[in-house]
């Protein structure tokens, strides 16, 4: 069982930064693992961000995203990153990390995560 653990939420004015992070333990090695992003808005679904492969090499962005925020991971410590630049209100949303099966590559359907963090709070005052 992979457990998932985000921080790193909080907040911040509009065009400022945040980066959130989320560990990873339990489970097969974090390196065999894509891993992705999503955010969740109350009262809406649960929305793609950003995904990245195995070893970091592809990475993948929503369209509302592109350009501001960056995913990256160390899998020397089982950690995967999203640093969010030029923040909006329209990026008000609790972030969830998620972590693919074993040996997959990065999905922009929440339904192919297994594993799900605790989610994280973004708040964006304009």
């Amino acid at each position: 069982q992979v457990q998932l653990a985000e921080s790193g939420g909080g907040l911040v004015q509009a065009g400022g930064s945040l980066r959130l992070s989320c560990a990873a333990s339990g489970g097969r090695t974090f390196s065999s693992r894509a891993m992705g992003w999503f955010r969740q808005a109350p009262g809406k679904e649960r929305d793609f961000v950003s995904s990245i492969s195995r070893s970091g090499g592809t990475t993948y962005y929503a369209d509302s995203v592109k350009g501001r925020f960056t995913i990256s991971r160390d899998n020397a410590k089982n950690t995967v990153y999203l640093q969010m630049n030029s923040l909006k209100s329209e990026d008000t949303s609790t972030y969830y990390c998620a972590a693919r099966g074993a040996y997959t590559t990065p999905s922009t359907n929440p339904s192919e995560y297994n594993y799900w963090g605790q989610g994280a709070q973004v708040t964006v005052s304009s």
